[in-house]
């Protein structure tokens, strides 16, 4: 597949998250929340982790659900955590949100790994664009924020 073939993929999976949004929808309830705005470009979103023991006793997130608006990236992208979140422990979680992090500083070095991040890890040639990284990481943002709450 070449550069071009592949990066028509990625922007496919892109816009079909966004437009068909994974995980769309408070639920209400017990959940960790944070509500986050991106103020260079308005767009805005609320995450919610529903969190439950495993039956080692550690913390997992059983669904990660969120609402707002704004650009395709970061409706994409708060699409994308909430499909990689569930079934996640707090710490694994936390450790990607990191990871994430990292590779969208890293303006193209660093490609995240499609084994870590899924089909998260289409989001990668965001990297190379910075006024667009803060787009993607605000739904990450969110859900490290809710993780810190908990």
């Amino acid at each position: 597949m070449t550069s071009s073939e592949l990066e028509e993929l990625y922007r496919e999976v892109i816009l079909d998250h966004s437009r068909r949004p994974h995980g769309y929808g408070l639920l209400g309830g017990t959940a960790a929340t944070s509500h986050q705005i991106n103020p260079t470009c308005g767009d805005e979103l609320t995450v919610e982790l529903h969190l439950e023991p495993g039956p080692d006793g550690v913390a997992r997130v059983v669904s990660a659900n969120w609402e707002g608006h704004g650009c395709a990236i970061s409706q994409a992208s708060a699409s994308l955590l909430s499909d990689l979140a569930s079934g996640l422990t707090v710490d694994e979680l936390a450790s990607r949100i990191d990871a994430f992090r990292d590779a969208m500083r890293s303006r193209g070095a660093i490609a995240p790994s499609e084994e870590l991040f899924g089909d998260a890890s289409v989001l990668a040639g965001v990297s190379r664009y910075p006024a667009r990284v803060k787009c993607a990481m605000l739904g990450w943002v969110a859900a490290e924020q809710a993780l810190a709450a908990v």
